[in-house]
């Protein structure tokens, strides 16, 4: 199993959860939860976990896809990640 989508060690759930649902238990986010649809990530949330994704992963902003849908489940965004930087998957 990839680092990305083991749950213990899962950097993209954890920081999904630190800024955008404060309080919440990481293992209680499900990889298909849909993150945009909730509103748990807004338009502004999106500019924020692009940035984050570009820094952290050193994927550059211009290869990132801009549309919504890209980072509509944690599973969305592992496979983009894991595509766009696969020496982290």
């Amino acid at each position: 199993m990839s680092t990305l989508s083991n749950a213990a060690n899962d950097p993209i759930r954890d920081y999904i959860v630190q800024e955008f649902l404060a309080g919440e238990d990481a293992e209680d986010l499900t990889d298909d939860f849909d993150l945009i649809e909730s509103t748990v990530v807004n338009s502004l949330g999106l500019v924020r976990l692009i940035s984050w994704i570009s820094d952290t992963y050193g994927i550059p902003v211009d290869d990132i896809p801009l549309e919504p849908a890209a980072y509509r489940t944690l599973a969305d965004i592992r496979d983009f990640v894991g595509r766009a930087a696969p020496a982290v998957a």
